[in-house]
């Protein structure tokens, strides 16, 4: 069974057996400041808290077990936004941001959307210094939430980095579970990059085997969905269903918007 928390235990763990260091997002945008500080091989580990936070939690307290830190992007809305889940999360010592959605809620309104931007984001400060963000796909609403960039700038928020601004991804490989798999693009309708990479990786395992042969590139953002990841039979069965019934509207979305903005961000 794969998407299980065993298996993400077992992946974390080959990573690390293969000498690469784990770092938050933010982290990794401080040492872009000073080459001279960035590590060979390292991990910038990544997490779209969608929905389901006490999966979040779990695997914070793995990953802090593991003498792992990694970023975590809650929504604002209530199937995210969990206050209490937050605070432990940040007491692991992981950094949290905003996951944001703020023109996708305002129906396209950039004013309103900007103004629920600042409110939302300092909600998110009231846990944590949240110095970045990252946007959410929000696949059944025609409005990419990062055109709201295009009006404003997140830097006049102090906002540091935004993954699909500020990260090369011919530099750095992109790896994210969307759809729960692992070669979404074709069911992803944004959570995509613009990249020289071309794994098709299928199952987790197939990563674990690239990383004992060591075919993968020193730098990897590896972007985990918690909401996908569970143990239970009942959880992990109920994830599997739904998603695959996700997976035929999103890929019919995903067409839809070939060649759109959604598809220029890398």
């Amino acid at each position: 069974m794969d998407f299980t928390l065993k298996v993400y235990r077992d992946l974390l763990l080959h990573f690390l057996e293969n000498q690469y260091v784990f770092s938050t997002f933010g982290n990794y945008i401080n040492l872009l400041t000073d080459l001279n500080n960035l590590t060979s091989k390292l991990i910038i580990l990544r997490h779209d808290v969608d929905r389901r936070p006490k999966n979040a939690l779990k695997m914070a307290q793995m990953e802090h077990e593991l003498g792992i830190k990694s970023s975590y992007y809650f929504r604002i809305v209530k199937e995210s936004n969990n206050p209490e889940i937050i605070k432990e999360i940040v007491r692991l010592g992981h950094e949290i941001g905003y996951h944001y959605e703020d023109l996708a809620l305002a129906g396209g309104d950039y004013k309103k959307a900007i103004q629920s931007f600042r409110k939302n984001l300092e909600y998110f400060r009231q846990f944590y210094p949240v110095k970045t963000i990252c946007m959410h796909g929000s696949p059944l609403s025609k409005y990419d939430n990062r055109d709201l960039w295009k009006k404003y700038s997140y830097k006049n928020f102090g906002i540091i980095g935004e993954p699909y601004f500020d990260i090369d991804f011919n530099e750095v490989l992109y790896l994210t579970d969307t759809g729960r798999r692992w070669d979404g693009a074709s069911v992803s309708v944004r959570d995509k990059v613009n990249s020289g990479f071309n794994y098709g990786f299928k199952a987790t395992d197939d990563i674990i085997s690239a990383l004992k042969n060591n075919e993968l590139p020193p730098q990897v953002m590896l972007n985990i969905h918690p909401h996908r990841w569970n143990d239970g039979f009942i959880a992990w069965a109920g994830e599997l269903v739904i998603q695959n019934i996700k997976n035929i509207g999103k890929h019919i979305l995903a067409k839809r918007n070939q060649g759109r903005s959604g598809l220029s961000y890398s």
